[in-house]
């Protein structure tokens, strides 16, 4: 990814990077239903800027944190 180009900050609560990220690596991204080839891009962008977030190592995260991280989002699931 070129990061020169403009860029914007994105705030997730810790639970949900967790659960998206565990989603993302254990996805076939070739079998995500899309539209345009650009929204595999971007979901393959998306994992690999949440491998460099040294601020949450999220590739270390644990089965059980994963587990908790799942339970804690789906607790407040309204649909």
């Amino acid at each position: 990814m070129n990061d020169e180009l403009p860029t914007v900050m994105l705030r997730l609560w810790l639970a949900d990077a967790i659960v998206l990220f565990d989603w993302l690596s254990n996805t076939d991204l070739n079998l995500v239903p899309i539209t345009h080839p650009a929204q595999k891009q971007a979901l393959a962008d998306l994992q690999s800027r949440m491998e460099w977030d040294i601020d949450t190592d999220l590739e270390n995260v644990t089965d059980e944190e994963i587990a908790a991280a799942q339970a804690e989002v789906a607790r407040d699931m309204g649909w």
